[in-house]
């Protein structure tokens, strides 16, 4: 379906709950009656890294989520045992569910680095890091996986990037822990000419998680946009999902209007929604 038509199209086969999405924080965890996996739809909060910590909290509520993947912006990785603890409280205590942190670079080949950054993720309730290893790293982070019991997800950030697309880290992946994978960024894979669908399922079980976005111009990322305004094939990516049974979350990962995001993230949230509402239907 061209580009153009698909909101309309979304907004004429919802018809007035299309425009209610936008507004009533529309649920989407599957009931267990229902067929299919449960699509934990949150949020990247690099989306929101211009606000403070408490200010993006209060935003990812009004946006209906449950579903947090913490940045850096709103938990130092130098914040103190206590620091980390308080920022914990203070999500939980909103009602959100801290679905991961990241993205964490681990340049540094380094155990101690490692541990500091696993030990981040424990006290803070992490049980996944979207991170940034290289190919030196990668490998040794296998040994704190096992003992945290914290999964890693490979994020792929383009052609500059250790790791272009996700494919690139599964040749080291493929050997190790089942809890160790990727994040499959659908923008950063297309901008390192690899069609999202494809990226997806080679990654199979090792997906762990997922960025969702979307670009005007396939591979550009100079041409970000809200989801459902660009070319990347979202209806067909949450299909894909739905058909792999995948269970873990799809974070929008909002990069741009980075110091007044909220309504392009509605429009996003808004959008998914109805692809979503769609293959429930």
């Amino acid at each position: 379906m061209p580009t153009a038509c698909r909101r309309s199209f979304l907004r004429a086969t919802l018809g007035a709950a299309g425009s209610a999405l936008v507004f009533s924080g529309f649920e989407l965890d599957a009931s267990p009656a229902e067929a299919g996996p449960e699509f934990k739809l949150g949020v990247a909060s690099y989306s929101l890294r211009k606000f403070p910590r408490a200010e993006a909290i209060q935003m990812i509520k009004r946006l209906g989520l449950r579903y947090v993947n913490i940045k850096s912006y709103h938990l130092p990785l130098d914040s103190t045992p206590e620091q980390i603890r308080e920022a914990r409280s203070e999500f939980e205590d909103a009602g959100l569910v801290i679905a991961g942190g990241g993205n964490i670079e681990f340049r540094k080949d380094d155990e101690g680095d490692m541990r500091r950054k696993f030990e981040y993720a424990k006290l803070a309730g992490m049980p996944l890091i979207v991170c940034a290893p290289t190919t030196a790293t990668l490998p040794k982070m296998e040994k704190f996986v096992r003992e945290y019991d914290i999964r890693i997800a490979v994020h792929n950030h383009g052609p500059k990037d250790i790791f272009p697309a996700p494919q690139d880290a599964l040749k080291i992946l493929k050997d190790m822990d089942p809890r160790c994978g990727v994040c499959v960024d659908v923008a950063h894979t297309a901008e390192a000419g690899v069609n999202p669908l494809d990226a997806i399922k080679a990654s199979g079980a090792r997906m762990l998680d997922v960025h969702i976005k979307d670009m005007r111009v396939f591979g550009d990322v100079n041409t970000l946009c809200d989801v459902g305004d660009g070319v990347l094939p979202i209806p067909a990516i949450f299909s894909e999902l739905q058909k792999m049974r995948y269970t873990g979350c799809v974070n929008l990962e909002y990069e741009i209007n980075e110091n007044d995001p909220f309504l392009g993230m509605t429009r996003s949230y808004a959008y998914m929604h109805g692809v979503l509402a769609g293959l429930k239907g």
